[in-house]
């Protein structure tokens, strides 16, 4: 057995029967839905309780990570858009059409996490038109919007998952 057979042999290629993509996929979905435009939620929550510091702290991040997501997004957006809509069709397209499962996981990653970052640049501006007041209730709904987007694309990504474990077969 050569170095190249234990390799492939260890890490499988078939993604949504491999154990390590459902643990990406569940830190990816923690991640992003414990950091709120930067402001981790233990933060958010303290804040909202009374805790003075917090809500300094609060309020000084969600200011300085919405300033500089705006920043970037104005000059560079559509570029990122760009980018963003150039993966997300090469994956779908090489994923359903020409049937590559890699990339059909890849694609139930990543473009749930654009979805993500588009709604945290649309909560940033709406921060800043506000004046970055009542911060907490912006970050909390933020929340509440990439948990429920969670859990859909979390059941989108296992339901095809199963289906593709099952119509594939254990040998491919």
């Amino acid at each position: 057995m050569d170095f190249f057979d234990l390799v492939t042999e260890v890490i499988d290629l078939r993604s949504f029967s491999n154990l390590w993509y459902w643990i990406v996929l569940a830190i990816l979905w923690s991640t992003m839905s414990n950091w709120t435009l930067g402001v981790p939620h233990h933060i958010v929550t303290r804040a909202r309780r009374g805790d003075e510091r917090a809500k300094r702290d609060m309020q000084a991040l969600a200011e300085i990570n919405g300033e500089r997501l705006i920043s970037v997004t104005d000059q560079s957006g559509a570029v990122f858009t760009g980018f963003a809509a150039f993966v997300s069709s090469g994956l779908a397209i090489m994923g359903w059409v020409y049937r590559v499962e890699f990339c059909q996981a890849l694609f139930l990653l990543i473009f749930p996490a654009f979805l993500v970052g588009a709604l945290t640049i649309s909560t940033a501006r709406k921060m800043r038109a506000g004046g970055y007041e009542d911060v907490a209730r912006h970050l909390r709904r933020h929340r509440v919007y990439v948990q429920a987007l969670g859990v859909l694309f979390i059941f989108l990504t296992a339901f095809w998952g199963m289906y593709t474990n099952v119509t594939v077969g254990p040998l491919g």
